[in-house]
């Protein structure tokens, strides 16, 4: 494990733009589909705004709605991909929205579930969670290099990620329930990222 307890660890944790899907309340999870024409827009806006902080070095997802917002906020900085925050496998709810699955039984077992059963013929929330927790640890583990390397006592690290990749990490190393960290997109979290040697945590969460 990694000890930065004399380093200064801030995360920026951001979820990617909008797409079409989003726009439409779909679930978008193994669809490779790019930034819409508004989410680009917006992206921008906010950029120009100030919304999003100077960054040391960038993480992200390798779907292709992450690696356009981190070439829009981050242009200058090469991300470095974590296959394991691709989005959630929402199986046979993929690009379906609300009005579409109201009358499929399965959904209201899932909604009932409050979110905690399989997506059918997809990926559980617990093992979503597990696999974004083994992207924040291979985060860590590339990290350390660049701490170590250049002596850093203070890194900004900057995460374009999926709503859910944000919802798993804040939940399991911030605490709350997992939808208690819903953010719209293009929007996020700023907090500390500690370890002792033995476990990671988070601190000082606030919101972009």
């Amino acid at each position: 494990m990694w000890d930065w307890s004399e380093n200064q660890i801030e995360l920026i944790m951001i979820r990617h733009g909008a797409t079409k899907a989003n726009e439409e309340h779909r679930y978008l999870g193994n669809t490779d589909e790019s930034l819409s024409v508004q989410g680009i827009t917006i992206l921008q806006k906010e950029k120009n705004n100030g919304t999003y902080p100077m960054i040391d070095k960038l993480f992200a997802s390798p779907m292709k709605r992450c690696i356009q917002t981190a070439e829009i906020l981050y242009p200058d900085i090469q991300p470095v991909i974590v296959p394991d925050w691709r989005e959630m496998d929402f199986g046979d709810f993929e690009g379906k929205n609300y009005q579409d699955l109201q009358e499929d039984r399965r959904y209201q077992k899932w909604i009932d579930s409050n979110g905690t059963l399989p997506f059918p013929n997809g990926e559980s929330r617990a093992t979503f969670i597990k696999r974004s927790k083994q992207g924040l640890y291979a985060m860590c583990k590339e990290l350390s290099k660049t701490v170590r390397s250049a002596d850093m006592k203070y890194v900004v690290i900057g995460m374009i990620v999926h709503g859910g990749t944000i919802m798993a990490l804040l939940s399991s190393f911030y605490g709350g329930e997992y939808f208690d960290h819903q953010t719209a997109n293009g929007k996020g979290y700023c907090c500390k990222l500690c370890c002792d040697g033995k476990h990671i945590h988070f601190e000082d969460l606030r919101e972009l």
